[in-house]
């Protein structure tokens, strides 16, 4: 018997256009990098998406996008402030409720131990672990019910000793043990938890590591296919992550590094 032939046009042979109509999710941190490449990504899907940010100005500059609607969120470690957006967002069922939430929100810290201040590694800690906890809370107290997927976001320096990244690896790591750990508590409520592990992508948030040729060729230099992630390189992970097509992936943490944390390559030919 003859093959099926597949048209390659399909959605379903283009997942990043594969329709989510009739799906909201929740982006916090989306108003710059990998937050807004999501957003956009989402919405362009046909997705309702929220986007949140820290700065009112940030959020009214953003260009228009169908499908996205703005919230401001001052803190993502508030565990209030998140519980009641959250709750809000899940229960208004005429909006279709909430399917998904991804923790954008970070910060990167690169500083030998010895050079790190009490506050530096607090502060590093609640950018990236305890808005990650946050978003796990909420997750748990409201989209159990109904189930969903929670997306966030880990770094290649936890599996590969970097130099200078004590801070940053010790949150990041905390973030995937997070991962498993609510994977399993909530896989009965067909809740899922997945992370994200990057290499270097070139956003915002590394101007001050690749805004110089010196530090940009260093850093390009450690990835295998000699190239910065870009911002839509994690972003289409993580839509594939809230996908509710690809619901039996949970406690993952899956890397989009260019190779960094695991391919050590002779050098571009």
């Amino acid at each position: 018997m003859p093959s099926a032939s597949v048209d390659p046009s399909s959605a379903e042979s283009h997942p990043e256009t594969a329709p989510l109509s009739g799906h909201r999710f929740l982006v916090i941190g989306g108003t710059s990098g990998i937050g807004l490449a999501l957003s956009s990504l989402l919405a362009r899907r046909g997705a309702s998406v929220v986007s949140t940010g820290r700065n009112e100005a940030r959020l009214e500059a953003l260009e228009p996008v169908n499908g996205i609607s703005r919230r401001h969120l001052t803190d993502a470690a508030d565990f209030d402030l998140v519980d009641r957006l959250v709750a809000e967002l899940a229960s208004d069922q005429d909006q279709g409720g909430l399917q998904g939430i991804v923790n954008c929100a970070g910060s990167i810290l690169l500083r030998p131990a010895h050079l790190t201040s009490a506050d530096q590694l607090a502060e590093t800690l609640k950018q990236n672990l305890v808005t990650s906890f946050s978003v796990v809370r909420a997750a748990g107290r409201h989209l159990a019910r109904e189930g969903g997927a929670v997306v966030l976001f880990s770094t290649a320096a936890v599996r590969l000793g970097l130099a200078s990244h004590e801070a940053i690896a010790a949150a990041k790591g905390g973030v995937e043990g997070l991962v498993r750990a609510a994977a399993a508590t909530y896989a009965d409520k067909a809740l899922r938890f997945n992370a994200v592990a990057p290499g270097l992508v070139d956003t915002p948030m590394a101007e001050r590591i690749v805004g110089n040729k010196a530090g940009r060729e260093a850093s390009t230099s450690l990835h295998a296919l000699g190239r910065l992630g870009r911002a839509e390189d994690p972003a289409r992970v993580a839509a594939f992550l809230l996908d509710p097509a690809n619901d039996w992936i949970t406690g993952q943490v899956l890397g989009v590094d260019g190779g960094l944390g695991s391919v050590r390559s002779h050098g571009r030919r």
